[in-house]
């Protein structure tokens, strides 16, 4: 009897060598390591070729098929599920990649088909990998078929079997890790994008589009977009280039690692970045209307990742600051980059060990740009500082070297001024001793005259140079030849004028203010002949008494002068050379007006106007 269950078991094993067994205890079973595939490279094979056994299966013991991009076969699993205990059991079949193309599940028993895959998702599906159900009598065998292809993405085949509760409750787990992760990389992008708006900084700029488009790819590469974001058709239409959105973030890095590290200072270095970016985006546009160069773009990213890597490293050399945390974080992208590229063409599946490592490396990255980011405004800001200081040492040697230069030049001119004014004063003296010359030459020439009126005529020449005569005495004995004492001057003038006239007029003076040098020459001219006038006619050897009046007020001088003698008529006397001399001088000189009264003597008001001010 012992021989005879022996046997039985034995054959019992050869009869189920291939069939997966299971129990309402089972919980998970790993499936494709117990199936058998057929490639069908001709694309022709139907279910009911299948079943009616006109392919030959082969048996399988790889957990997991990858065939990297492969649009041109589908790829047949066959595998036998045997249920050993008592009761019905209810179990889901998980297909594990979200980004298979074509799913299509048969079961032995019933002829109808489910299908998911990017290009069938149902709409009410929850999951991020395509289910199936899996519902087994008791003691019973059910044999399902699968066939797969991906014409967009590459094709990666993992499914296992699964309780429901333990299922969803791995699903949930699942779903929560990646909003963390996705959150995580939201708030550095969010983070960033706020210290751009600050700093104006490019840098930052390219690492928030790194940031965001790295997530747009984690979301399709994921499936989380498949099931919350889009619909069948927006997915095939997105995975149609997909192309672009494994590029952007590539380029999106580059971009970062270009104005980060300043990669223009390593001219040879930067001329390789740039041609490997522009193959990139040629290579994207041309898969765009010819998928066959697909294979080439995972390639091509490899290469520019590792020039970046090496650019990382040279700016390591030349000690560059921030190339430290670049070196530390560039371990972390590239192994995650080479661990997907590697799961991709089935070399090594990371996830079998790690199941969200990928998703670690790349937020362990992204926290170490944000502290070389950091660290780059720490830095900038030690250099402001530092320049400002040596800015500030700067402005006070220059400041130091200016009072310097300002001093000699103002000793320098002082010296000039000094000549100058030296110069001045001697050329005044002169002018006022030639005057005195050529006025002592006339008072001789006029001593031998008897002509009155000629006497007259040379007394009166006597007295305008001697108005010019005293003004130049003046200004020779004064350091300030701009400005001229108006009464000192007039004073001196008037005072001549009495000796030579007569003595027993009384003049009042109302002087305020001072007068410019070339106003004073015009003034004192006029104020000779004014006053000469009134000293000959007004008063014939009367006593009498003569008002000078001189003011300023804003701009605008006054000059008045007004004796109390017996006054003129204008309109039957005629005008003298003094008076005309008068007229000429206001109008020409002093750019002013004159205004003449007779009535109760004389007063004439000169009115002008200061230029300079």
């Amino acid at each position: 009897m012992k021989f005879i269950l022996t046997l039985t078991f034995f054959f019992t094993s050869l009869l189920y060598s291939n069939v997966i067994t299971i129990s309402d205890k089972t919980n998970f079973k790993e499936v494709l390591s117990s199936s058998e595939i057929y490639i069908d490279k001709t694309r022709s094979v139907t279910i009911e070729d299948v079943r009616a056994h006109k392919i030959e299966f082969k048996n399988n013991s790889e957990k997991l098929l990858s065939y990297g991009y492969s649009p041109n076969f589908d790829v047949w699993i066959k595998f036998t599920i045997h249920n050993s205990s008592p009761n019905t059991i209810h179990r889901v079949l998980e297909y594990a990649n979200p980004l298979t193309t074509n799913i299509d599940f048969y079961d032995s028993k019933d002829n109808g088909v489910l299908k998911d895959g990017l290009s069938n998702i149902n709409k009410s599906r929850k999951t991020i990998n395509p289910t199936f159900p899996i519902n087994i009598g008791q003691n019973e065998s059910k044999t399902y078929y699968l066939k797969v292809s991906s014409n967009i993405t590459t094709l990666i085949i993992k499914f296992n079997l699964w309780s429901q509760k333990d299922f969803y409750r791995n699903e949930l787990k699942h779903q929560v890790l990646l909003s963390l992760f996705f959150g995580a990389m939201m708030v550095l992008a969010i983070y960033n994008f706020f210290v751009f708006l600050f700093s104006k900084d490019i840098s930052y700029l390219y690492y928030v589009l790194y940031i965001v488009s790295l997530s747009i790819h984690q979301l399709f590469y994921t499936g989380m977009a498949y099931i919350y974001l889009l619909n069948s058709f927006d997915i095939l239409s997105i995975i149609q280039h997909a192309s672009i959105i494994v590029a952007v973030p590539i380029i999106s890095l580059a971009l970062f690692f270009k104005s980060f590290l300043r990669t223009k200072q390593y001219k040879k270095l930067n001329t390789v970045l740039n041609i490997l970016m522009g193959l990139i985006i040629l290579l994207v546009i041309v898969i765009t209307f010819n998928s066959d160069f697909n294979q080439y773009r995972n390639l091509l990213s490899i290469i520019l990742l590792v020039h970046l890597f090496i650019i990382t490293i040279h700016a390591v050399i030349k000690k560059n600051r921030q190339a430290y945390f670049i070196l530390l974080s560039w371990l972390f992208i590239f192994i995650a980059v080479l661990f997907m590229y590697l799961t991709s063409i089935g070399v090594f599946n990371i996830y079998e060990y790690f199941a969200y490592l990928i998703e670690v490396l790349f937020i362990a990255e992204a926290i170490i740009f944000s502290i070389a980011l950091s660290d780059k405004i720490n830095s900038l800001q030690k250099e402001k500082n530092s320049a400002n200081k040596a800015l500030i040492n700067q402005k006070k040697t220059e400041n130091q070297r200016l009072e310097i230069q300002v001093q000699k030049k103002t000793e320098d001119l002082n010296i000039s001024l000094d000549e100058k004014t030296l110069l001045l004063r001697e050329v005044n003296h002169r002018v006022k001793n030639n005057m005195q010359m050529i006025v002592s030459l006339i008072r001789l020439q006029s001593n031998d005259i008897s002509d009155i009126k000629m006497k007259n005529i040379f007394l009166t020449t006597q007295n305008r140079l001697n108005a010019m005569s005293q003004l130049h005495e003046l200004l020779y004995q004064k350091d300030d030849v701009s400005y001229v004492n108006a009464y000192e001057y007039f004073t001196t003038l008037i005072e001549g004028l009495e000796d030579t006239y007569s003595d027993n007029i009384n003049i009042e003076y109302k002087i305020d203010t001072d007068l410019q040098t070339e106003q004073a020459i015009s003034s004192g001219i006029i104020l000779n002949e004014l006053v000469t006038n009134s000293l000959k006619y007004a008063f014939d050897l009367n006593e009498g008494c003569i008002t000078i009046y001189l003011a300023k007020n804003n701009n605008e001088y006054t000059l008045r002068v007004k004796d109390n003698g017996k006054g003129f008529d204008k309109i039957n006397i005629p005008k003298s050379f003094g008076l005309i001399l008068v007229e000429t001088l206001v109008s020409s000189k002093l750019e002013g007006q004159m205004i003449t009264n007779t009535k109760n003597g004389v007063e004439t008001t000169i009115i002008w106007r200061d230029v300079n001010e």
